[in-house]
């Protein structure tokens, strides 16, 4: 095994112990500093992983030359400074989602990494789960046919957040599924919602996408509910999928139901839908933390010059999508035309030779990836 990368977690409160666990463990990086205004917070990680430096000032992290990568989990319009000034001091970053509170900021983000040939990626976890890379693999087969709409629900009760309200919280894991799956951006979107708890900021929410050729996508986010739901269905043309995440086992089931209207008829008495209602089945798909495959990508984006499969350019898309949904909440649901206002900038994989505050740690792995040694 080659030197690990070096890596910085910043913010210590609901997900970035997670990411600190992760980094820890994975043999190809090394957790050398945590970072968080809570000292307690530093205290209590630091006794998982003593071998971590803890600060509360964020600027020593990035005059350390020999960290090369920072993993960010802070209250989102933290995203943007913290994520700017870490890319400027030529470290490689990952941020939970959403990438920044708005699309100026990612387009800035996207920029300094291109500039500085840095990996930008956004933590769109979902994507890296192997029951979304299961669905993805069945939709692109072609064995549900053709994609009608896609109903998603995102429900708990709390947790409740101060700064972004509940479609800002839970629907960009949603929005992620939805864009992966269709391939495509929305042409309309539209969200209608209610502030029951704090005034001004919406714990339930329902945004609505649409696409092309009469599909959509249905999305449901609350604070707000008795349980905990996370569950997605695919409506296709010849089958459809429930996915639920929640579910301890067979998380996903295809089922083998359609409807088909009749293809001739001369009157309404002679207008008959044909239901079809097959089998159901359950795909094997073998258990893995997505996280940590999220952590691992990040990892082999940086060593490899590769780029994320949640690139800066993909969380810029969905960030996007949540302000045309702020927009529409604006004005009680109305409308809001997306389909001339986001074109996804490309974010180039970075070049070896020109990566900026890459150190020989981030070299000799390179070198092991292309001996196989």
């Amino acid at each position: 095994m080659g030197i690990p990368l070096n890596i910085g977690v910043v913010g210590l409160g609901y997900w970035g112990p997670n990411l600190a666990r992760n980094f820890h463990t994975l043999p190809d990086s090394k957790l050398t500093a945590i970072c968080d205004l809570d000292k307690k917070r530093i205290e209590h990680v630091h006794s998982l992983y003593p071998g971590a430096k803890g600060t509360v000032e964020f600027k020593e992290l990035l005059d350390q030359p020999e960290l090369d990568a920072l993993a960010i989990s802070t209250a989102v319009p933290a995203h943007y400074p913290l994520a700017k000034a870490g890319l400027l001091a030529g470290k490689h970053v990952l941020i939970e989602k959403p990438l920044a509170s708005s699309s100026d900021e990612c387009e800035d983000l996207i920029r300094i990494a291109t500039e500085k040939n840095l990996v930008l990626m956004v933590g769109h976890t979902f994507l890296y789960s192997p029951e979304i890379r299961k669905i993805k693999e069945i939709v692109d087969s072609g064995e549900i046919g053709d994609i009608r709409y896609i109903s998603a629900r995102r429900l708990n009760l709390g947790l409740f957040q101060e700064d972004i309200n509940v479609t800002w919280d839970l629907a960009p894991h949603d929005i992620s599924i939805i864009l992966h799956i269709m391939g495509k951006l929305p042409e309309v979107v539209n969200c209608q919602g209610s502030a029951h708890i704090t005034p001004g900021i919406e714990d339930v929410t329902a945004l609505s996408l649409n696409f092309k050729n009469e599909q959509s996508a249905l999305i449901h986010s609350s604070w707000l509910d008795p349980r905990k739901v996370r569950e997605m269905t695919i409506v296709g043309s010849k089958k459809m999928i429930l996915f639920d995440d929640v579910a301890p086992q067979e998380k996903i089931k295809i089922f083998d139901a359609r409807v088909d209207p009749p293809a001739h008829y001369d009157s309404f008495a002679e207008f008959h839908y044909a239901y079809h209602h097959g089998d159901m089945s359950v795909p094997y798909v073998k258990p893995e933390e997505p996280l940590r495959n999220e952590c691992q990508h990040f990892i082999d984006c940086i060593v490899e010059g590769k780029t994320p499969l949640t690139s800066g350019a993909d969380g810029a898309g969905v960030v996007s999508i949540l302000e045309a949904a702020s927009e529409s909440l604006l004005h009680n649901g109305a409308p809001v035309d997306y389909s001339d206002r986001w074109k996804q900038p490309a974010q180039h994989a970075p070049k070896f030779d020109a990566i900026q505050g890459s150190s020989p740690r981030v070299n000799r792995l390179r070198k092991k990836f292309a001996t196989g040694s």
